[in-house]
């Protein structure tokens, strides 16, 4: 069967001579894996649309398991987060992240729009943490473990201070903290980011100053949500730490 989709690159890896795997994160069609002959040889027409990040048009056969590439068109080639090495981190991460998140067989029209926006973003030069931080936070609420960010998930309270607990899906008040002492206490500004985050869409997000130790928070409390309830290991972050860290 032939099918024509739109869809962004979110992994590619070489398989034998000359040929390139990618797993594509279609618009309609859920997540496919790809085979594009010759794509490693340097005068291949298709070299470019099995590079990482591209978002276009792909015209691919296939009957059961992988497909072989027919045709396809590049409608943004993200090539500026390939050529900056904190961009192609941060970028790496979206798309590992997106690709274990997504499961084969699953509706993928929400998730590619998001995925755009968040590459989008990262090459418009926006703060690239923050944009990390909102899509997992997108990719956290697609997979039914976004947190409880409104009132306390144990007495229903609304006034703070309150304490993020990824175990106990949500913010605890200060009467019930006690029920999670692995909980994080959250500074006013981490806190009305991350209700904020909650419910934004990553196409809604505008330029936004965040102050370093706010990041700090938010990396921590991020992490603590996709570990409990994710738990990928996942190769493209332990890189970004590292990068971060001398950044």
């Amino acid at each position: 069967m032939l099918y024509r989709v739109f869809g962004i690159v979110i992994r590619s890896m070489d398989y034998g001579e000359g040929n390139k795997i990618i797993t594509v994160l279609t618009k309609t069609n859920g997540k496919a894996g790809v085979l594009v002959r010759g794509a490693k040889k340097v005068k291949s027409k298709h070299s470019s649309l099995s590079q990482p990040f591209t978002y276009g048009e792909f015209v691919y056969f296939r009957t059961s398991g992988l497909g072989t590439l027919n045709h396809g068109e590049i409608i943004e080639s993200h090539h500026h987060l390939r050529e900056q090495l904190d961009l192609a981190a941060y970028a790496s991460y979206a798309a590992e992240l997106t690709d274990r998140a997504v499961l084969d067989d699953e509706a993928t029209g929400f998730h590619f729009e998001q995925l755009n926006a968040c590459l989008n973003a990262l090459e418009e030069g926006k703060d690239a943490q923050i944009v990390i931080h909102l899509y997992e936070m997108r990719i956290l609420d697609l997979s039914g473990y976004a947190p409880e960010m409104d009132e306390c998930v144990s007495c229903g309270n609304r006034v703070g201070p309150f304490r993020l607990s990824p175990h106990a899906g949500g913010i605890l008040c200060s009467r019930c903290a006690g029920k999670d002492s692995g909980s994080i206490l959250l500074g006013e500004g981490a806190y009305k980011l991350l209700k904020l985050f909650r419910r934004m869409d990553m196409r809604r997000l505008g330029s936004i100053q965040v102050k370093p130790e706010t990041k700090k928070e938010l990396k921590k409390c991020m992490r603590m949500l996709i570990d409990t309830h994710l738990g990928f290991q996942l190769k493209s972050r332990h890189f970004l730490d590292q990068l971060e860290q001398l950044l």
